[in-house]
Order: C-alpha cells, then structure tokens, then sequence
C-alpha cells in the first residue's frame, strides 16, 4: 500500500477553518493527528474570550469536531499537548480538560508560551489512535 493511501487529511465545517497551510487533522494508518486548535466558533468564526472556561470549552468543542469527523472520540486520544498564554490559566484549563475524560488519561504535557495564534489564552492539539 502506497503511503498517499494510508494518509488523509481530515476537515469539518464544524471546526474553524484553518488559518494557515495547515489540515485541521490527518490520519495516518490508525493514528489522527489533530492540528492545535484555538476558541474561534465555527459558525461565527469569532474568537470566544468571555473568560479562560469558555475558550477551554470552545477549544474542546473543536477538538470533538475534528475528532468526530474523523470517527474518533475523546475515548481514543492518548497524547494531547496544551499550550498556555499564562500557567495561572492552569488549574482552571486542567479542570474543563479533565471532565472531557472518563478514565486511561493520555499523555499529555502542558507549557507556557509567549504567544498564541490570535493572542488566545489557550490551544490544544491531540494524537488519537484506534
């Protein structure tokens, strides 16, 4: 099987559309790759920065969405990387995040950065596999 088969890339309407040369995810054999996401609504492509919560759960929201097209689910994630504007956002980031999750936690590492796409406070992107 030639490589270009087992790769495809995943996009959904339901997730904002990349802003950059970017796929909002690729599978690779059994494996999802999903690009960092930020709080942009899908619908409204607006940034939600109501407060640290709201973006957290409209990053995940995307993250369901891209995951969800792609027939995977928070169940098959095993390794996601946050990336935070401030650790201080940490203990309340780590909160939402961990509601999304039922049990077998993933991998995960969480770090500062000194900037994020649009300025958000918080992006996400996971590894699922299945």
């Amino acid at each position: 099987m030639a490589a270009s088969e087992m790769k495809k890339t995943i996009n959904t309407t339901d997730a904002p559309a990349p802003i950059g040369p970017y796929s909002q995810a690729v599978q690779a054999g059994n494996f999802l790759f999903v690009s960092g996401q930020i709080a942009l609504d899908a619908e409204s492509n607006q940034l939600v920065t109501n407060s640290i919560a709201a973006e957290t759960r409209q990053v995940l929201k995307n993250l369901e969405a891209v995951l969800k097209e792609a027939g995977y689910s928070f169940a098959d994630i095993i390794k996601t990387t946050i990336f935070l504007s401030d650790m201080s956002h940490f203990s309340i980031v780590n909160e939402i995040y961990g509601s999304y999750f039922e049990k077998d936690f993933p991998a995960r590492e969480t770090v500062a950065a000194a900037g994020l796409p649009k300025n958000v406070n918080v992006e996400i992107s996971v590894v699922a596999y299945k």
